[in-house]
C-alpha cells in the first residue's frame, strides 16, 4: 500500500502558487461582465447604482471549469441568488436600525449560500460573495425608491454575465476533446454541508455582533467587512487549511491596503476610477486560483474603490476600517473553525 501524500506545511499553503488553469478566460469574462454595465451607468450618470451592477456581475466568477449547459444552469441559479441578496440588502438599508439588522440577515444568507454551494459544487466554493453583496447593500443607507433600481440593475448585469458565461461555455464545449462529465459528489457531502452552514452562519453572527458593538468605541464604520472576513477561512474543510486561508487574508489585505492608499491618494476622475476597477477585477481573477494572498493585494483596493465610487469616504477611514475589521473577522473565523473541527480519529492499540 502506498503512503499518503505528505500534508503541505503552513508556509507552503500560504505562499505556494497554483497552476494557471486557463485563468485568462475567467479574467476576460469577469472584466467584460463588469465593464459593460459600469460603462452604461457612467454614460447615463447613474454611478450611484454601480454597486448593484458590480454584484450582478459577480455571477461571471462562477463555473470556470464547466461547459454548456452546466454552466448556464449554475449561473442562472446564482443570478437569482445574487439579485435576491442585492434587493434584500437594499431593503435592510432602508431601516434606521440597519447596522444591527444586517447581522442576522448576513447569517441567513451565509447559511443558504453555503448549503447551495455544497449541493451544486460551486467554484469558487462558499457564500463569501453572496454575503459581501447582501452586507454591502444592507450597510448603505437606502430609500424605498432604491428597490426598483436594485432589482433592475442587478438583474440586467447578472443576465449579461450569464450571457457572457454561456458563450464562453459553448466555445469551450466545442473545443473539448471529450464530453464533459460531472464530478461525483463525495458521499459525506450532506454532513459536510451542514457543518459549513453552521460555521458560516455563526461566523457572521459572531463577527458582525462584535464589529457592530465595537464600531463606536473603535470608530470603525464598515462592520460588514468583519463578517465577510470571518467566512473566508470557514469555507475550507480542514482546520490547517482554515488557518492558511486566514493568514492569506491578512497578508493580502495589508499588502492591498498599501496599493489602495496610493490609488485613493491620486483622486482619479470617475471615468479613470471605473477603468482601474475593471482592470483590477480582471487581474484579481488571474491571480485568485494561483495564490489567494496575492489576489487579495488586488481585491482589497478593488473593494475600497467600489465603496468610494458609491459613497466617497475619507481614504484614511476606509483603510483603517478595512484593516481592523479584517483582523477581527479572521480571528473569529479561525477560532470558530478550531472549536468546530472534527475530532481526530482514535487509534486502537495493537493487541498482543
Amino acid at each position: 500500500m502506498t503512503d499518503p501524500a505528505p500534508r503541505p506545511s503552513l508556509r507552503e499553503q500560504v505562499l505556494g502558487l497554483g497552476p494557471h488553469a486557463g485563468a485568462h478566460r475567467v479574467a476576460l469574462r469577469a472584466s467584460v461582465s463588469l465593464a459593460v454595465p459600469l460603462a452604461l451607468l457612467l454614460a447615463t450618470e447613474r454611478m450611484e447604482w454601480s454597486i448593484f451592477a458590480a454584484f450582478g456581475a459577480f455571477v461571471a466568477l462562477y463555473g470556470r471549469n464547466e461547459v454548456a449547459p452546466h454552466r448556464l444552469r449554475l449561473q442562472v441559479t446564482l443570478m437569482a441568488m445574487f439579485v435576491g441578496a442585492v434587493v434584500a440588502g437594499t431593503a435592510v438599508g432602508i431601516s434606521e436600525h440597519r447596522a444591527w439588522w444586517v447581522v442576522p440577515g448576513a447569517a441567513l444568507v451565509a447559511a443558504v449560500g453555503s448549503y447551495v454551494s455544497d449541493a451544486q459544487r460551486w467554484h469558487p466554493p462558499g457564500p463569501l460573495f453572496l454575503v459581501f453583496a447582501f452586507t454591502a447593500c444592507a450597510s448603505t443607507p437606502s430609500e424605498v425608491g432604491d428597490l426598483l433600481p436594485a432589482l433592475l440593475v442587478s438583474s440586467a448585469s447578472a443576465a449579461f454575465s450569464v450571457l457572457v458565461g454561456a458563450s464562453g461555455a459553448w466555445w469551450r464545449g466545442r473545443r473539448a476533446s471529450s464530453p464533459w462529465a460531472a464530478t461525483p459528489r463525495p458521499s459525506d457531502w450532506a454532513s459536510v454541508a451542514r457543518r459549513h452552514v453552521v460555521r458560516c452562519a455563526l461566523g457572521c453572527l459572531l463577527a458582525g455582533t462584535a464589529a457592530t458593538a465595537l464600531s463606536g468605541p473603535l470608530g470603525i464604520g464598515h462592520p460588514y467587512w468583519a463578517m465577510v472576513a470571518a467566512v473566508v477561512p470557514l469555507v475550507a474543510r480542514d482546520w490547517s487549511q482554515q488557518v492558511a486561508r486566514g493568514v492569506q487574508r491578512l497578508l493580502g489585505t495589508f499588502g492591498g491596503l498599501l496599493l489602495a492608499a496610493g490609488l485613493l491618494a491620486v483622486e482619479l476622475p470617475t471615468p479613470a476610477l471605473v477603468a482601474v476597477v475593471i482592470a483590477l477585477q480582471g487581474l484579481a481573477e488571474l491571480l485568485i486560483g494561483r495564490n489567494y494572498a496575492l489576489a487579495l493585494v488586488v481585491v482589497t483596493p478593488l473593494a475600497l474603490l467600489m465603496v468610494h465610487l458609491v459613497a466617497p469616504t475619507s481614504p484614511r477611514e476606509l483603510l483603517v476600517d478595512r484593516a481592523v475589521e479584517t483582523l477581527l473577522g479572521v480571528v473569529v473565523g479561525v477560532a470558530l473553525g478550531w472549536l468546530t473541527r472534527r475530532p481526530a480519529p482514535r487509534v486502537r492499540p495493537l493487541s498482543a
